[in-house]
């Protein structure tokens, strides 16, 4: 794959930028077809379909900031020189062609595409067919930008594709494919680790829990639980699971209290069998399914815990190793919980809201990835890149 000049693909994104502002009338249109089109029944998938001018003006924000950003390939890691001679460097190296499959979010169109293209990758856009016309638009804004610095439109390329289409695609690849991005929920994880032939970096799900200690701020507590709850229902750093500490002085009270402040926000409750002593007149929970799920909804679920201990096996057991909270006064609390909890962001006292490229000081993002290998967390312009080898010799052999 060619290596190409920095000041060519800022060029490339500054072009990008006048194109998108120049056809938001055209961008709009697409996606109100799409809008017409879906099921308002899934109101988190509505949500990240919408496309209006402060998304786009956010669009337009995150191709500046990757702009901005220094270019990430070709960065010396390490440089060494050896007793036998040889000297080793260690460089950033583009992966190659990436494959991110999306659903109903048409910015990612824009943010997989920008990030990806500035670490020298071409990317492969397979999203779903409910954002069809503002995908489309987007590329095409994409291919114009390319064409203007004598670019090839194959840098982005959006895939049409059915169901068994793709699938054939991931076993069998057309063309070079090096890294797959899916970025959803469980189902479609599944069937792209099951059908792909190259590495799958999984990202998406959530399932995200707060832990209350008995030394929490509770005014703060509840400040955070709504926060993280209602703000965004479709984000993947939403909450689904608060678990209260059975110690907590006046845990009966705070149990109804957190009832009557989430019963405000019309967020429907579960609760495992010890809440429901409590909160009688709440659903209980009665399948682990529950635990595992994801609801993307204004839906939460309650649990109680004996101990720190029996919260941190709970979230370890049930998440989805995105992010994890902790509530509390205590220093020496938080720090176990924080070390012990396997997620990918782990909070002291704080929204779960915040795991997000650009709350983190990373930028745009390609997705939050809850992959241990290569990098969890927001996959930013400096996570788009792989590692190479340079050794320089004279000669050498090994004996």
């Amino acid at each position: 794959m060619e290596l190409l000049d920095k000041e060519i693909k800022n060029e490339v994104l500054a072009s990008m930028i006048k194109i998108i502002e120049n056809n938001r009338d055209e961008i709009l249109k697409a996606n109100k077809k799409d809008l017409e089109a879906f099921n308002k029944d899934d109101q988190a998938l509505y949500d990240r379909l919408v496309v209006n001018n402060e998304k786009i003006d956010g669009m337009i924000k995150a191709i500046n900031e990757v702009k901005s950003q220094d270019d990430p390939v070709s960065r010396e890691i390490s440089n060494k020189k050896l007793d036998n001679g040889l000297n080793i460097i260690n460089k950033t190296a583009p992966f190659g062609t990436i494959l991110i499959i999306y659903e109903s979010r048409p910015d990612v169109t824009i943010e997989a595409a920008v990030l990806a293209f500035k670490a020298n990758n071409k990317i492969l856009l397979k999203g779903g067919k409910e954002a069809f016309n503002s995908n489309k638009v987007l590329v095409d804004c994409w291919h114009k930008a390319l064409k203007e610095n004598d670019l090839e439109t194959s840098w982005i390329k959006m895939l049409q594709l059915n169901r068994s289409e793709t699938q054939e695609f991931l076993k069998n690849p057309s063309e070079p494919l090096d890294l797959i991005v899916p970025r959803g929920g469980e189902l479609l994880i599944k069937f792209v680790k099951e059908n792909a032939s190259c590495a799958v970096l999984v990202s998406g799900r959530g399932n995200n829990f707060l832990y209350i200690h008995p030394e929490a701020n509770w005014e703060k507590t509840l400040q955070v639980i709504v926060n993280a709850k209602t703000d965004k229902i479709s984000g993947c750093n939403a909450l689904d699971k608060v678990l209260i500490d059975k110690r907590c002085a006046k845990y009966e009270q705070k149990l109804a209290d957190l009832s009557k402040t989430l019963e405000a926000l019309n967020v429907t409750m579960l609760v495992d069998k010890q809440v429901k002593e409590v909160l009688k007149d709440k659903e209980e929970i009665t399948t682990q399914k529950t635990w595992h799920e994801e609801f993307l909804a204004l839906k939460i679920a309650i649990g109680a815990v004996e101990d720190m201990e029996e919260a941190i096996d709970k979230i370890n057991t049930y998440s989805g190793g995105h992010s994890s909270s902790i509530m509390t006064k205590s220093k020496t609390a938080a720090h176990k919980f924080m070390e012990h909890v396997d997620s990918a962001a782990v909070y002291h006292n704080a929204s779960t809201r915040f795991t997000d490229g650009g709350q983190m000081g990373v930028g745009a993002e390609l997705a939050i990835s809850t992959d241990k290998l290569h990098h969890r967390g927001p996959l930013g312009l400096k996570q788009l890149v792989t590692n190479k080898y340079y050794v320089y010799g004279d000669g050498q052999i090994r004996v």
